[in-house]
């Protein structure tokens, strides 16, 4: 698709770390962005929907498999080596078992760590977040000019 639309890899590589790094700054900053919350449009219809059906709540979704997620395992399997893409698969189900595991977790932890206990370690992990959001601009910048 992008060679179709005339995007090099570095370019979307460079696009993604913007994208991450505006992310990252939301999570840091502990800031609502249209990334992290819903708009009032689709406030007003999961209210709806909840009323007639109460299992439509998409809580965690929008952050486990949002715009930031997608686009960092995009960037690491873009490559076509079979055995890389195999590893970020693999990294990818630990990270997810790993999340599972979490959001069961996630009563047990906050009581251990209060509120300002995981905001402090929401933030550490924004500063990690916006470090790989550099580096995928770096790396697209340098690969543009190797080309």
């Amino acid at each position: 698709m992008l060679d179709a639309l005339g995007i090099g890899f570095p370019a979307f590589r460079i696009a993604g770390g913007a994208l991450l790094f505006l992310l990252s700054l939301d999570v840091i900053f502990a800031r609502p962005s249209g990334a992290r919350a819903a708009t009032v449009r689709e406030q007003e219809e999961a209210l709806v929907e909840t009323q007639e059906d109460i299992s439509v709540f998409p809580l965690a979704i929008p952050l486990i498999a949002g715009p930031g997620s997608l686009t960092t395992v995009l960037l690491y399997t873009a490559g076509g080596d079979a055995l890389a893409t195999l590893t970020v698969l693999g990294v990818l189900l630990i990270v997810l078992v790993l999340t599972l595991a979490s959001l069961l977790l996630a009563p047990r932890v906050m009581g251990i760590f209060g509120a300002t206990g995981a905001s402090v370690f929401s933030r550490v992990l924004g500063v990690l977040l916006a470090a790989l959001a550099v580096q995928f601009v770096l790396d697209g910048i340098k690969q543009n000019f190797a080309l």
